[in-house]
């Protein structure tokens, strides 16, 4: 960086300062830590209850997807991105020094990342995103194809302009195998276009011969590693753990394994001992007892626990 851009950003941040705002990278989740998802497009729970009750001051907000009309963000895809409930939960949530990541895609679509036609198209959706919201944080969660080089493009634009933070969360094949090989050809395009990226394995609903979940997950885990050293062949194996999130989903699984308190707990431990880059979980709506013995729920874990115990028992994890 040269020297005068050097104090442009001084002088910027400076000024944000004396008006009480924070600058874009200020607001950036770079710090290792737990950010559990949670359905904002849900009225239940808030932000700001979770936080209560728990403590967590990091949450990952799923999910923007393109409108009706185009390449136009929206909560769910149909909830306008300035709607007055989500973003007064969401500021105040960021009052109490809670801090924001927004994840686009997820299992449903429309994508903006396939929706919107170009990279700069992309990339002005994703730049009112965190303008709205107030964060420098962004998840790219990958659960169909996208062109990815569109979509590395725009985020290499977004990440020198502005230091966003950027994770990818994706699909999981086996514990032995790691990611799936179209999760890896989105990667590698990354790395050709220069993205620092966190790379967030969705540890869910993968196939297994191990008896033991917590095991599988954690397998699974060290499987998405040694993918990491092929795409990143220059990086440290301590720098490779780093750019390494874990996101299991709590309670009972669509492929009828369940994880359980214990197996979070586990979890944690290994993180921590690796020193990784963020643990999430599906979801904080889901992170409550209500409905134990039933199928799987979009609002409760299905198995008997405390109310919010996998997020009190993930905020154990500090990297």
């Amino acid at each position: 960086m040269t020297r005068w851009k050097t104090r442009i950003g001084l002088c910027v941040t400076a000024a944000l300062a004396a008006l009480g705002l924070a600058s874009p990278a200020q607001a950036a989740v770079t710090s290792p830590g737990s950010a559990p998802y949670l359905d904002i497009t849900a009225s239940t729970p808030s932000l700001v209850d979770v936080s209560r009750a728990t403590g967590q001051k990091t949450f990952t907000l799923a999910f923007v997807l393109a409108d009706s009309t185009g390449c136009n963000p929206s909560w769910g895809g149909t909830i306008p991105l300035n709607d007055s409930r989500i973003l007064n939960d969401i500021k105040a949530f960021q009052a109490m020094g809670g801090q924001v990541v927004v994840a686009t895609g997820g299992a449903a679509g429309p994508y903006l990342e396939y929706t919107c036609s170009d990279a700069t198209a992309l990339a002005n959706a994703y730049r009112e995103i965190l303008d709205t919201v107030g964060t420098n944080s962004l998840d790219v969660d990958v659960e169909t194809t996208i062109p990815q080089d569109t979509v590395n493009a725009a985020l290499a634009t977004l990440q020198a302009e502005r230091g966003t933070t950027i994770s990818y969360t994706m699909r999981v094949q086996g514990d032995d195998y790691g990611m799936d090989p179209y999760s890896v050809t989105v990667l590698d395009s990354a790395a050709a276009h220069g993205v620092d990226v966190l790379v967030n394995p969705m540890t869910m609903e993968f196939g297994t011969s191990r008896a033991d979940w917590g095991d599988a997950v954690i397998a699974a885990a060290q499987s998405t590693l040694g993918q990491l050293k092929q795409i990143w062949p220059g990086k440290s194996d301590a720098d490779l753990k780093r750019h390494l999130g874990v996101t299991p989903m709590i309670g009972r699984n669509y492929n009828g394994k369940i994880f359980q308190p214990d197996d979070a707990t586990q979890l944690v431990q290994w993180a921590t001992a690796n020193h990784i880059g963020r643990l999430a979980f599906w979801s904080a709506g889901r992170d409550n007892g209500s409905c134990p013995g039933g199928g799987v729920s979009p609002t409760c874990s299905s198995i008997s626990q405390s109310q919010y115990q996998f997020t009190n028992i993930f905020a154990g994890f500090k990297g």
